[in-house]
């Protein structure tokens, strides 16, 4: 994110996401291997599918796509998203997103470019996609709660934030990231 200094607690930063035991392809803009446990794409990884108006709205793909010009499109998307391209990223993963709604790593690098671009409520239609999917996904809480709160609805970021805090606790930019919801939510409420 540009507007963000980076490792802040609300960036999606790769300062914030170094490779840790058990979180395989998780640092954002990393190329090699994917998301999703070392699966391709094009692997079903049970999402429920594209919401109508949602979170994959847009051009109708090809009904049974080719799984290596998905796979293009990923790496294609992931490659944007490391050069600081998220506008661009969004457009191919968006292509990938329709192709493949199952699958979470497309949804996931998807879900950071539309944040990466200030598509928070778009972003926070990816990221519940694999939230819904996948309950023990703290990333995917995290995302859900950073794309709430800069959407304007802290009450339901803290929800999701400390999800992701107390799913993984030993990683400071989540407890940092509740706390300053709820700070906000505090201040808001102190208010005149």
């Amino acid at each position: 994110m540009t507007e963000v200094p980076s490792g802040s607690w609300d960036s999606l930063s790769s300062e914030n996401f170094a490779p840790q035991a058990g979180h395989q392809g998780r640092t954002p803009g990393e190329t090699g291997g994917y998301r999703s446990g070392g699966r391709p794409p094009g692997h079903q990884e049970g999402l429920s599918g594209d919401r109508p108006g949602g979170a994959g709205g847009g051009r109708d793909e090809p009904a049974n796509p080719d799984p290596a010009e998905v796979h293009s499109w990923y790496t294609t998307g992931m490659e944007l998203l490391a050069k600081g391209s998220p506008a661009a990223a969004a457009q191919v993963l968006q292509r990938a997103a329709n192709a493949e709604p199952a699958s979470r790593s497309v949804r996931e690098a998807l879900a950071r470019a539309q944040f990466d671009t200030g598509q928070y409520l778009a972003a926070a239609d990816n990221f519940r996609l694999i939230v819904e999917a996948s309950p023990t996904d703290d990333y995917a809480h995290f995302g859900l709660g950073l794309s709430l709160a800069r959407a304007g609805d802290h009450a339901a970021a803290a929800e999701y934030l400390a999800l992701a805090a107390a799913m993984r606790p030993d990683l400071k930019h989540y407890t940092d990231a509740l706390r300053q919801v709820r700070a906000t939510l505090q201040s808001r409420r102190q208010a005149p």
